[in-house]
């Protein structure tokens, strides 16, 4: 089977991993990279030994030399709308980095607009794919803990980042948080319904903007999702993928982000104030699990392209959670819990 052939837009530091992703599948052949600083396209060649690929400054030359199948996004979120309209102008499906749009009106016209066209349009969400998460959710999915009643997930750390994040305006919900509402959509069960959220910049912060936040989130399977969060927190961090601390009618699950995951279930009420509670194993990962961060989002992207099946994070289902995040500003701005619309209307 050919490979599907693809134009890679934005080459910066970030493009270095996705693209190496890429490869790593076999699935996918680069055949251009485009950068406005065109030096960059060209460093990003060499790195990555891809000397018969095409390099420029402009998407829309690329895709009329080369005609590519997809295109890979990996262009800051602002001029997001414009290369994603473009490659599904060129009759391209394309696989793009989060946040899937800059304001929520942009991300319906894309969604709208690859629906028209028949493409695919998926988002890099490439922390659903983490095999801690994996397990989870399919642990959550068997009933193992009853019906997941709360969610509630801790992230607390302290990059020094430099550069445009420590001028950028609710960082920490836009740039970061995503990644964990995703998650916590997928393990809520549900669509977010309301938000009350509140931001703050902490006396020792070194960001100019709010870099933490409370995020209390109903969803509309009547599980809360409780998310606290912080870019500033020096000391005693959490794993990248958060804490959590799952409950349902049966039992609760805990999980640090990295290798313990701990669930256990009430057997019954004895004669004291608690119920009596017993350890459960939480299956390892099942081989139908697609696992790999960016290489398992690429891999379904590819089959879905080839299949016509949605991927798991298609820009239809993807719009509910960054509903989350702009429900979020929105609520901290306005100081008042908030509807949350994620349709695509």
């Amino acid at each position: 089977m050919s490979r599907i052939r693809v134009v890679a837009a934005g080459c910066g530091r970030m493009s270095t991993n996705f693209l190496k992703a890429a490869l790593e599948t076999g699935e996918v052949e680069i055949v251009g990279l485009v950068d406005p600083e065109l030096s960059r396209a060209q460093e990003r060649r060499a790195e990555l030994g891809l000397d018969a690929a095409a390099v420029g400054e402009g998407l829309e030359a690329m895709l009329r030399q080369q005609r590519p199948d997809a295109v890979f996004d990996i262009v800051v979120p602002s001029v997001r709308h414009g290369i994603a309209t473009l490659a599904l102008d060129h009759g391209c499906h394309i696989l793009t980095e989060k946040p899937m749009a800059d304001t929520m009106d942009h991300a319906r016209d894309l969604v709208r607009a690859a629906s028209a066209a028949g493409l695919v349009h998926a988002v890099v969400q490439n922390r659903r794919y983490h095999p801690g998460v994996r397990r989870i959710a399919r642990f959550l999915r068997s009933g193992a803990i009853g019906d997941v009643t709360g969610v509630y997930c801790d992230f607390f750390l302290g990059p020094h980042f430099g550069g445009f994040r420590e001028e950028m305006r609710h960082v920490l919900l836009l740039d970061m948080a995503i990644h964990t509402f995703d998650v916590g959509r997928l393990f809520s069960g549900g669509a977010p319904r309301t938000v009350w959220c509140r931001e703050w910049n902490p006396k020792n912060s070194w960001y100019a903007h709010d870099a933490s936040a409370i995020a209390v989130f109903e969803m509309d399977s009547g599980v809360v999702f409780n998310y606290r969060g912080s870019w500033c927190a020096e000391g005693l961090r959490t794993s990248w993928e958060s804490c959590w601390r799952i409950t349902g009618t049966s039992g609760t699950l805990l999980w640090d982000g990295e290798q313990d995951i701990r669930a256990e279930l009430a057997t019954g009420r004895g004669s004291g104030l608690f119920s009596s509670c017993e350890a459960v194993t939480v299956p390892e990962l099942d081989p139908r699990d697609r696992v790999g961060g960016h290489r398992g989002i690429i891999e379904d992207f590819v089959q879905a392209i080839r299949t016509g099946e949605p991927p798991e994070t298609a820009g239809a289902e993807n719009i509910k959670s960054l509903a989350m995040v702009f429900g979020a500003i929105e609520s901290a701005e306005a100081g008042r819990v908030v509807h949350i619309d994620g349709e695509t209307r």
